[in-house]
């Protein structure tokens, strides 16, 4: 049957347990895809020569809390169950009380998460993002104005990612922070401290920092560490291949060596695997008016096949389950991305992949003990959940993607 609506709202998740109990499975979250909300791209008006990168679901309103839910049910049905959402404010909020209005993209939590009937079912957590087009902070800043709000917005949340009665704050450009916000290491360990010191009178045990990093010089990470930082991780593996075309075999042998020399730099680094990096409607867009040259972020496309996918994870977790007792990559996995749908590096289900990652997912790290839910929104009458872009239809896309008549 297509098209028929049989029930009012999608079911409700299965989800599937996980291979290592108690394991994070936590896919980054960039949320740009309400209309307007990016302002550095056009969302999904960027991809319409791309016609292999449209959603499954089509073009949809990302501050739709049924979309969100559609998301869920497909993460944790496959194993993912975290999603980290990229935090932005804008640069005007700087030392100032913080509100939903001075949020960048903040509309996938507070729009669409929040008002979520799955939202149960999916722990999350932010990355700060401390880029120098956003807003930095200092001292006072973070104490007085931003741990207010992510203590009373996102820490005190049931679903919030708190380990060992601590929440999880993810800080991306890390160097931003050393070299911009903070006088010199001790003022940032200080910061953290008090930080730390402001989540114990809220209740909780204390506070976790993990620095998002891809150096691979020793004295960097032992400068986090002063600094205040738990553990680093990765947006990506950071593979970067020598030559176009790499094989499966190449791509993860050059992911395992990088999460290697990350490991033996930071024995608490979480792992992060990478499905596939092309950047190609990214960088033909408005990021390359800012500055950006494509070689230097991606020199060569490339793609890991699902199937290379899976092994990847394979092998990550197998090297994992080597650490020591207590090491974070024991507790918590990335997975890179959810939905870089222009930048070129998503899981979520596509025009090109079907759900063909998130099964990579669910053989490496689940049990495989639940029957995930195939069908699509628009298969069993739900639409209306791309209003604000026109939704493509999706036979027309498939048609062009594939050079059909």
């Amino acid at each position: 049957m297509y098209n028929i609506k049989l029930t009012d709202y999608p079911t409700a998740p299965s989800p599937a347990a996980q291979k290592i109990p108690g394991m994070i499975v936590a896919a980054h979250y960039y949320a740009a895809w309400k209309k307007g909300a990016a302002l550095l791209h056009k969302g999904f008006d960027d991809l319409h020569d791309w016609p292999e990168r449209t959603p499954l679901m089509g073009y949809y309103d990302e501050e739709n809390p049924e979309v969100c839910d559609w998301e869920i049910k497909w993460a944790v049905e496959h194993g993912i169950n975290c999603f980290i959402y990229c935090w932005y404010r804008y640069k005007e909020n700087y030392g100032k009380p913080v509100t939903q209005d001075a949020l960048r993209c903040g509309h996938g939590i507070h729009e669409a998460l929040f008002h979520a009937k799955f939202a149960p079912y999916m722990k999350f957590a932010i990355m700060y993002e401390a880029s120098p087009r956003w807003c930095g902070t200092d001292e006072k800043d973070i104490v007085e104005n931003l741990m207010p709000f992510w203590t009373e917005n996102y820490f005190k949340r049931e679903n919030y990612l708190v380990i060992d009665g601590k929440p999880v704050i993810f800080v991306y450009n890390q160097k931003r922070l050393a070299n911009e916000c903070f006088a010199d290491v001790s003022s940032q360990a200080r910061a953290f401290e008090r930080c730390r010191e402001y989540a114990v009178k809220a209740g909780f045990s204390g506070l976790i920092f993990a620095a998002e990093s891809w150096q691979t010089e020793k004295q960097y990470y032992d400068e986090l560490r002063a600094r205040g930082y738990d553990f680093s991780f990765g947006y990506s593996a950071y593979y970067k291949p020598s030559a176009p075309d790499p094989t499966d075999a190449e791509i993860t042998a050059g992911q395992l060596a990088r999460l290697d020399k990350y490991l033996s730099l930071d024995p608490m680094r979480v792992a992060t695997a990478s499905c596939f990096r092309d950047s190609t409607p990214r960088f033909s867009q408005k990021w390359v008016e800012l500055g950006y040259r494509f070689a230097e972020w991606d020199p060569y496309p490339w793609y890991l096949s699902p199937e290379g996918y899976r092994d990847c994870i394979f092998a990550m977790t197998k090297r994992l389950l080597t650490l020591p007792e207590g090491s974070w990559g024991k507790r918590l996995f990335m997975i890179d991305n959810w939905n870089e749908w222009d930048e070129g590096h998503f899981v979520a289900p596509s025009v090109s992949f079907g759900f063909r990652y998130l099964e990579a997912i669910r053989a490496s790290l689940t049990c495989c003990d639940n029957l995930p839910d195939y069908r699509m929104p628009q298969d069993i009458g739900f639409t209306g959940l791309g209003k604000s872009w026109k939704e493509p239809d999706l036979a027309s896309v498939c048609r062009k993607k594939f050079s059909l008549k």
